[in-house]
């Protein structure tokens, strides 16, 4: 396989500049080797064996459909069944292509062409031709979609008039022959920042139109579907005619679906499970025990946890109240006590392990008497009240509930409403909850994570419902700079101003951890999720009681 990029001044310096900014940023800032893995995994993989993965953070998947949720739960679920045209490389900390052998860009860094492998099937044994990429893509930005993925894509030349109405087609996508076609976009960037993720998967027309899709999904990932109990699990079989020679390694695969960390906690502990995710408490737990500790990958993630406000209900309005409850919340006390230190205090949107993120900028200073101030400039002497939607977890409820005294001693009082992860998302995409609180994929494209203030996103991206011209042009100066060195700077003059907007409250930057059993081998430290790993390439030795 040969993949082309041309001329490397615009496209591999870029890409090898931003991919050593986030391995060293990652490592500089948290002292975590985003790329750590066991020196066992070097030996030559086995065959054969089920893996008992989990699908967390919400009692119930979104959808099937991967185009559909943006959530992480269902990502990581989507990994076994889909392929997007790029990949997260963990060993590079970097986006590669996946579905196409070979990529050439223009001149201006604008255009790129593809071609495709040419043993890339779907699960309903049809080959993956152009045809579907240019349908998956226009599927996204049909008009009036409310795709997850239609803030990735509408920097294609031509998308937001096609997602308007104004355009019978998407003028950046050209099909070439059966396995090539070409991208346009409106500015210089970086294509696989914006095509790795599962909500840009390539699909296959006549299943998705098919009429059970939701039930039975088809793709062109590692897995075939094969069952999915609601709320309990969803499994998948090898497909044999994967494109990725002698991969996948395992013969099945199961997710258990639950946003219960003590049940993941007991089957993790019985050999029921091969890897999970860590609570905050369970972290503490399990780094003290001698073996435990021992199959622990700590990853400094590209999430940003907050509480989002609804710039449309008031006050959230006036930057000044979302300034004062910046500037009234101890956020130290609250990672040192309630997150057990399994966090990082949060400097701004972009997280650490960001290009993007500014080493320099100060976070919010515990100031009550700033928040009070800031308070009776905006004319809320007497402070005010208002309703915030959380799950039950620790990192939702458990924030609220910590941060409640610090905002009742500068006079405003906050009530929860709690809700399961699905009713949220709903009610925030909506508009219709007041406050929230959520962690969002904050990587590994700095120009995307910000689109989440962009006022021409859907709400469904711009949850706050942020608007503001100035910011947004911000963006497209970015966007349009091809100086990788200018363009940063220009990234980080829009997150510092986001910072200063306080469109949400600024909680902290994740530490994720993975656990994993001494019998497996191959587990990635996804900086963009944790829990998004790349299935196709873990395995189970000879000990694995799922063999």
């Amino acid at each position: 396989m040969t993949r082309n990029s041309a001329p490397p001044s615009l496209s591999l310096t870029r890409r090898r500049m931003l991919a050593a900014m986030l391995a060293s940023t990652a490592f500089a800032a948290t002292g975590l080797a985003p790329g750590a893995a066991r020196a066992q995994d070097s030996t030559t993989p086995r065959m054969g064996g089920k893996l008992r993965m989990v699908a967390p953070y919400g009692s119930a998947l979104q959808s099937l459909d991967p185009h559909a949720t943006y959530e992480s739960q269902d990502m990581a679920v989507s990994k076994a069944f889909h392929r997007a045209l790029y990949n997260w490389d963990s060993a590079s900390n970097s986006v590669v292509p996946d579905l196409a052998a070979e990529v050439t860009a223009s001149a201006d860094g604008k255009t790129f062409t593809y071609k495709l492998h040419d043993n890339i099937f779907f699960h309903n044994g049809r080959q993956l031709v152009a045809d579907d990429v240019i349908w998956s893509y226009t599927r996204i930005l049909s008009p009036g979609s409310s795709l997850s993925a239609v803030s990735n894509l509408s920097k294609i030349t031509g998308a937001r008039d096609f997602t308007a109405g104004k355009a019978g087609h998407i003028e950046g996508l050209k099909k070439l022959d059966d396995l090539s076609f070409s991208i346009t976009f409106d500015g210089f960037g970086d294509p696989g920042f914006l095509l790795f993720e599962a909500v840009t998967a390539i699909l296959p027309k006549e299943a998705v139109e098919g009429g059970s899709f939701l039930s039975n999904p088809v793709g062109c990932g590692p897995f075939a579907f094969a069952e999915h109990i609601e709320g309990s699990r969803i499994s998948g079989k090898k497909f044999d005619k994967y494109f990725k020679a002698g991969k996948p390694y395992v013969d099945e695969i199961e997710f258990s679906i639950t946003d219960d960390y003590s049940a993941l906690d007991l089957a993790f502990r019985a050999s029921e499970l091969d890897a999970t995710v860590l609570s905050e408490s369970a972290y503490v737990l399990y780094a003290q025990d001698p073996d435990l500790s021992k199959g622990l990958i700590e990853i400094a993630e590209m999430f940003t946890r907050h509480m989002g406000l609804n710039l449309d209900m008031a006050p959230f309005g006036d930057f000044r109240v979302r300034q004062a409850i910046n500037y009234a919340i101890d956020r130290d006390i609250i990672i040192e006590k309630l997150l057990k230190n399994k966090a990082f205090k949060a400097v701004g949107w972009l997280p650490t392990p960001s290009s993007g993120f500014d080493p320099d900028r100060k976070p919010y200073a515990y100031d009550p008497e700033k928040a009070k101030s800031l308070l009776a400039e905006a004319g809320l002497a007497d402070g005010f009240a208002f309703e915030a939607w959380v799950t039950s977890a620790t990192s939702s409820l458990g924030v609220l509930q910590a941060i409640t005294p610090f905002l009742a001693a500068v006079g405003i009082t906050v009530t929860p409403k709690v809700v399961e992860a699905g009713v949220l998302v709903e009610a925030i995409n909506k508009g219709e909850a007041p406050a929230w609180f959520r962690s969002n994929g904050t990587g590994p494209d700095p120009i995307s994570a910000l689109g989440s203030f962009d006022s021409r996103n859907p709400r469904s991206t711009n949850r706050a419902g942020y608007k503001d011209p100035a910011f947004d042009a911000m963006l497209d100066e970015a966007l349009a700079t091809l100086d990788p060195v200018k363009r940063i700077e220009l990234v980080r003059k829009a997150d510092g101003h986001i910072f200063e907007q306080a469109p949400v409250w600024f909680h902290n930057y994740n530490k994720a951890v993975v656990a994993t059993q001494p019998w497996v081998h191959g587990v990635d430290a996804n900086v963009t999720e944790a829990a998004i790993i790349e299935v196709d390439s873990v395995w189970l030795d000879e000990t694995a009681p799922a063999r």
